[in-house]
């Protein structure tokens, strides 16, 4: 090419997805994968009930589910989500600020696309990878962040919150991911009021990643933003990936709250919306099962099921890494992701963990031969003595080094078994350099 092509920021990786190939490598290898790198319940058998796929097929045999979507979304479907928020009796919201998205990642991307490059999101820290990636990429530059702390069970610092919202006059707008991923921390109500006045105090919006809304246990109670937002505008971004369960339909959308009360907010709004003409519409079958599915006398006993099978292996997994050395754990309260942080200065590019088979141990060792991150040294050392793959930390955007693994399995003695030879491998690793 006479000149770069490619935008600053193309060297980002997404590992959750990256880290697939290096699997995918030592699978043709004879490696037995056992997948912890993305939250797909159905990839961990987890098993439609009969009634969400009657709803289905009686949608399948409407001639409409084939058809475009208005650019907002179907009216039956925003109509149903309006009800339903206004229903609660705090902020009231119009169906018409109601816009569907091909996925939150499409959401995601719209919504940092259309800020300006000099404006920015101040987001947790860590941080989901594809919030990460859709603010850099629109900027050009790293992100600003507030530390979420491992040593208090995960909870936002605010106060460096503040500090940064009050320095940087670039910050236009704060993240809240809650339930968060990839840590499982899930906010108090005292927390989100504080953040919703943070914004007011300083003219920000806020951006609530709320995917894992209903996905609350070990008697934690929070809010979803609609409680608490007031007069502060805002954008609350939900979808049914994770909550139906049904990642493969691709399908989100983003409420936007007091579109009234800021013309430069509303002008925002306008900008994705105008983003999303140029795509048409988003799919119109499981914009259509929300309302029926949401609505089915079977949906909330099922949910809860869920909930007390992930809140179960949550138990499991911290009950055998809590008192493991050289880790720290949290007990998940939310979503269905548990974060291992490694102690201070506990990791070195001297450990190892033995690979019998000379094709495998020449691959990962490749794959270590150049500096990377320490956890996903231990990582791909994982992957390759085990064939448990899960996510470095670091690729949440922390220096905090780590990983995160699912509480997905279906098998109870299954994932009991991945998590003491991940405890076992943590210490064998370790420990081998000494």
């Amino acid at each position: 090419m006479r000149f770069d092509i490619a935008r600053s920021g193309n060297g980002l990786v997404y590992e959750i997805r990256n880290i697939v190939n290096v699997a995918d490598r030592l699978k043709k290898s004879g490696v037995e994968v056992i997948w912890e790198n993305i939250g797909d319940p159905i990839q961990k058998g987890e098993k439609i009930p009969d009634w969400m796929k009657d709803v289905l097929t009686e949608l399948i045999h409407e001639d409409e589910t084939y058809g475009y979507s208005p650019t907002r979304g179907m009216d039956v479907t925003r109509e149903f989500l309006a009800e339903r928020l206004n229903a609660r009796g705090k902020t009231q919201i119009k169906p018409e600020n109601i816009l569907f998205f091909n996925g939150l990642g499409d959401a995601i991307a719209r919504a940092y696309s259309a800020i300006r490059v000099d404006a920015r999101i101040i987001m947790p820290e860590p941080t989901y990878s594809t919030h990460l990636l859709a603010e850099v990429l629109h900027a050009s530059f790293p992100p600003n962040t507030y530390r979420m702390n491992p040593y208090y069970d995960w909870s936002p610092d605010l106060h460096e919150l503040e500090r940064k919202v009050k320095s940087h006059k670039s910050i236009v707008g704060i993240l809240v991911i809650n339930p968060d991923n990839p840590t499982g921390y899930v906010y108090s109500e005292q927390e989100l009021r504080q953040i919703v006045e943070i914004a007011r105090t300083y003219d920000l919006f806020l951006i609530f990643d709320e995917t894992y809304r209903n996905l609350v246990f070990k008697g934690k109670k929070t809010l979803p933003l609609s409680d608490i937002i007031e007069d502060v505008p805002g954008i609350s971004m939900k979808g049914i990936s994770k909550e139906f369960p049904w990642p493969g339909s691709r399908c989100g959308w983003m409420e936007f709250y007091n579109l009234d009360k800021d013309q430069a907010f509303s002008r925002y709004a306008d900008a994705i919306l105008t983003q999303k003409m140029s795509e048409v519409c988003s799919t119109t079958l499981p914009q259509l099962a929300i309302p029926r599915v949401m609505s089915h006398p079977q949906y909330p006993v099922y949910l809860n099921e869920r909930l007390t099978h992930y809140e179960k292996l949550a138990n499991i997994a911290y009950g055998i890494l809590k008192d493991l050395p050289y880790v720290m754990v949290n007990r998940t309260a939310g979503a269905f992701y548990m974060t291992v942080v490694f102690n201070e200065a506990v990791l070195n590019n001297h450990q190892y963990l033995p690979l019998k088979q000379r094709d495998v141990r020449d691959y990962i060792e490749s794959l270590v031969a150049e500096p990377i991150e320490a956890d996903k040294r231990f990582v791909y050392y994982l992957l390759g003595a085990t064939g448990i793959c899960v996510i470095p930390l670091t690729s949440f955007f922390t220096d905090l080094p780590g990983f995160r693994m699912t509480l997905l399995d279906r098998d109870e003695e299954k994932f009991e078994y991945v998590v003491k030879t991940i405890a076992e491998k943590i210490v064998e690793y370790v420990e081998s350099a000494r």
